[in-house]
């Protein structure tokens, strides 16, 4: 009896609309190709539309991608992929060009030149920003909006990618939930992070890990799962904006943390690691549940949505001291990638957050991520144009399962791998339900060290025979430690 679920054909699928997806789809349809673009959301409800951060890159004049390679390999600790993180700072200014090109309008200073922030663990001013922290809703836009011009695109809005097509171990496209299917020489996995499976989050809700399962039921291989990033500046115990991150860069221009009794206790713009466990130590010290972060001689007019937002809920950032405490942020492990996006599944792309290509390290240099988005996204747009055509495949699998967490997991998640761990707690979260969270608590088992973002008591220094060493874990939660170069 022949299947008669819809087949849609592209020659490349798209599985996320954030920054990296909509790149790489631009990319492939300018180089010809047929592309449906699957999005979980609206086009501007994506979590790259909500980001604050910029995109790094060497545009000083003092400034060099040599000096942006060694903050990245500083801040990632001994970690970091040489080979990717040269690839970054390399085409970071390539990058920035070619979105203003795009309709991207960057911020400039009153001469006319690219105006320059400064964020933790930089050695030099090298964010660039748009709207000041609405850098991610203006780059969404403008590229939504030349996408959806461009008429080799197909959208699909509302949509659930949750399985990979396959036939004889290559991809030959993705299942949607409602059943549809998309038939594609090369599918493109770009569905964000895993940060909203931690209770305490700056995410939004669909950064659920959902690409990085659907690749490892794929047969494909995830790596440094144990590395998440704990924002220190997330508001709390504010009505409507509870995990409300406020951005890095606001500390770059001034702002300051301070304890119970109105004192620093930190450098705010060391790496991300560092400050978020000396407020996770100052809460635990002095009995809080938030620290304070003042920005009251910040010009407002720099952060328009961050003070129009704290406004809106009653706190006014130019007169009062702004709760914050630590929220989980950002993965630096997902899919193993080459430096073409490329997965070890034949036909099976994945950028972004979704991907672990070693560019981070054990913990992330601030706005490098938005910056490898379009590196990365790029590149594979480019590479799944000139893969062959996928062989003829007629009948696609049924639908896979979305793993939706319980709150019990979100809780667990929190409570044994937060910002300091120990073997007890992760035992106990081997055995949850919940797939990605069993494969954190056994990559942060196998890690017998602390380093970058991941933090065990019971390991408390730095091992340098894990250095250039990932964990790299597949279906058989079985872990592999690997050099990459």
């Amino acid at each position: 009896m022949p299947d008669d679920r819809p087949i849609l054909d592209a020659d490349v699928a798209v599985v996320g609309a954030g920054a990296a997806g909509l790149y790489a789809a631009l990319t492939a349809a300018r180089r010809g190709a047929r592309v449906t673009l699957v999005s979980a959301t609206p086009l501007a409800q994506t979590a790259s539309y909500w980001a604050q951060g910029g995109l790094a890159a060497a545009l000083a004049i003092d400034d060099s991608p040599e000096l942006h390679l060694h903050d990245t390999e500083v801040a990632g600790r001994g970690l970091v992929r040489r080979s990717a993180a040269e690839l970054l700072v390399n085409e970071a200014a390539g990058i920035v060009t070619r979105l203003e090109e795009l309709g991207v309008r960057f911020d400039r200073d009153r001469h006319g030149a690219l105006a320059l922030g400064l964020e933790g663990g930089h050695s030099r001013r090298r964010v660039v920003h748009a709207g000041g922290s609405a850098t991610g809703r203006r780059v969404a836009r403008a590229l939504s909006a030349t996408l959806v011009q461009d008429p080799r695109v197909t959208v699909l809005e509302g949509a659930h990618a949750t399985r990979a097509w396959t036939v004889d171990g290559r991809c030959v496209g993705v299942v949607l939930a409602d059943g549809r299917a998309v038939r594609a020489r090369a599918t493109i996995l770009a569905t964000g992070g895993a940060a909203a499976l931690w209770a305490r989050t700056t995410n939004p809700p669909g950064s659920l890990g959902i690409g990085m399962l659907i690749a490892l039921e794929a047969g494909a291989k995830l790596a440094d799962l144990e590395f998440v990033q704990f924002h220190p500046t997330a508001v709390t115990g504010v009505k409507g904006r509870e995990g409300f991150l406020v951005t890095e860069a606001i500390r770059g221009e001034g702002a300051k943390l301070l304890d119970k009794d109105g004192q620093r206790f930190v450098d705010e713009l060391a790496p991300r690691d560092e400050v978020a466990r000396a407020v996770w130590r100052v809460m635990r010290e002095q009995g809080l549940d938030h620290v304070w972060l003042d920005m009251r001689h910040i010009d407002p007019a720099l952060f328009p949505n961050v003070v129009g937002a704290l406004r809106e809920s009653g706190l006014d950032p130019a007169t009062e001291l702004v709760p914050v405490a630590p929220a989980a942020h950002f993965c630096m492990g997902g899919v193993v990638a080459d430096l073409h996006g490329a997965s070890s599944v034949e036909g099976l792309f994945v950028i972004g957050e979704t991907s672990c290509t070693g560019l981070h390290g054990a913990n992330r240099l601030a706005s490098n991520s938005l910056t490898d988005c379009f590196v990365l996204g790029g590149r594979a747009g480019d590479a799944a144009v000139a893969l062959p055509p996928a062989p003829r495949a007629d009948d696609p699998p049924p639908p896979g399962e979305l793993h939706r967490p319980e709150q019990s997991t979100r809780e667990a998640l929190w409570r044994y791998a937060g910002l300091v761990r120990d073997r007890e707690g992760l035992e106990r979260l081997r055995e949850d339900p919940h797939p990605l969270a069993r494969l954190v608590a056994i990559c942060a088992l196998a890690r017998e060290e602390s380093r970058g973002a991941h933090f065990r008591s019971d390991f408390p220094e730095q091992d340098r025979n894990f250095d250039h060493r990932h964990a790299v874990v597949g279906s058989d939660e079985r872990v592999v430690f690997e050099t990459w170069t």
